[in-house]
């Protein structure tokens, strides 16, 4: 996708995109909450609304046919928003006390990345499904590595988050940077990456790093080489499908990408 509109400002989600490297932390939790509902989900299951705000995602895990099959078989009826309440109060210290133990960690080369983009003239925003007090912890651990973006936006910020447009448009609104085809999104979920698109901006997929991929750097490290080629190869696929215009492995690819595609 070649584009004669100059990118001003790039957009990035945290957890897989820019820390926490396999997005692990989110599903640790989220798999112990409904452990504690006595309906044990997989980690597959946890991962598949990944980038929501962590309320509607744990609606929507609840709400995937096996586990609502599991939670009827529990409770003799589906979950209701007063259990959906329930959970999403136990998230939410629960995620503070694991995010000061991993799922703040810098990815390696985004420090560097971020620091040539900033080079090259670019704002640097973000946006989470995370809300500010978990930002609270993951944020200056974060910056303490070497990663700190100009504007964070947050779950909450606005009336609905992903893969409504509203989080980038507001991330864009705090910059001070417009029209959206100049503002870049780049996301490890599939519902980041359609955030980007409803908002009409260029949008970058992150495959090794991230959520679809679900795998610590060690564990990605420790793979043969022919299967994580496949696995990459999938990924990449599956977001080039869903309308992804690039697709990179990690954000410290995406200095390279610019120069290559933008300028």
């Amino acid at each position: 996708m070649k584009t004669r509109q100059p990118i001003r400002a790039v957009l990035l989600d945290w957890a897989g995109t820019t820390v926490d490297y396999g997005s692990r932390a989110p599903v640790e939790v989220f798999v112990e909450i409904f452990r504690r509902m006595e309906v044990e989900i997989t980690a597959a299951e946890a991962r598949e609304p990944m980038g929501r705000a962590k309320r509607d995602h744990i609606a929507s895990i609840a709400s995937l046919p096996r586990v609502a099959a599991k939670w009827r078989q529990r409770f003799g009826r589906d979950a209701i928003d007063a259990d959906i309440d329930r959970m999403y109060q136990e998230f939410l210290p629960l995620q503070l006390e694991t995010l000061q133990r991993i799922g703040s960690e810098v990815i390696s080369g985004i420090a560097n990345a971020v620091a040539k983009l900033r080079s090259m003239g670019l704002k640097i925003g973000s946006s989470t499904g995370y809300t500010h007090e978990l930002m609270d912890v993951v944020a200056p651990l974060a910056a303490r590595d070497g990663y700190d973006p100009d504007v964070i936006v947050c779950a909450g910020d606005t009336p609905a988050g992903r893969p409504a447009p509203w989080l980038n448009f507001l991330a864009a609104q705090k910059l001070n940077v417009y029209p959206m085809a100049s503002v870049l999104v780049v996301d490890d979920t599939t519902v980041g990456v359609a955030a980007g698109l409803n908002a009409g901006s260029p949008t970058i997929a992150v495959t090794k790093t991230g959520n679809a991929m679900g795998l610590s750097e060690a564990e990605v490290l420790a793979l043969p080489a022919d299967e994580l080629r496949s696995r990459l190869a999938k990924i990449e696929a599956d977001f080039l499908a869903q309308g992804a215009h690039f697709v990179i492995q990690s954000v410290a690819e995406l200095p390279e990408l610019l120069r290559r595609e933008f300028q």
